[in-house]
């Protein structure tokens, strides 16, 4: 998907988007398997489950069907986190007031 924003922009400052639950790590990717700070968080969070994804036509099998999700409203009952190690994409979350903030997953 292109990547939409507001005409002007608005940006949306950290302090925001962890009152309404979304926190952010800068991690070093290329060491994901054994690193000791995600380890840490995932420890502190209480995340226990990890799957690596690689996101493709090539590699994804049905990949037309599952990407349709991505786009359709959801609500993750757990708290989850998204540990990106290639490209990019992008993540829909609603404000306080109801309003879209898109963020860029990079």
């Amino acid at each position: 998907k292109e990547p939409h924003r507001m005409v002007p922009n608005q940006p949306c400052s950290m302090a925001t988007l962890a009152k309404l639950g979304v926190l952010y790590w800068k991690l070093d990717a290329d060491k994901y398997e054994q690193d000791e700070r995600l380890e840490a968080i995932c420890k502190v969070r209480g995340y226990s489950y990890k799957e690596v994804l690689t996101i493709s036509k090539d590699t994804l099998p049905g990949y037309d069907e599952k990407v349709k999700m991505f786009y359709q409203e959801h609500i993750h009952e757990d708290e989850e986190i998204r540990y990106v190690l290639d490209g990019r994409g992008y993540f829909d979350v609603r404000d306080l007031d109801d309003r879209w903030i898109r963020i860029e997953c990079t």
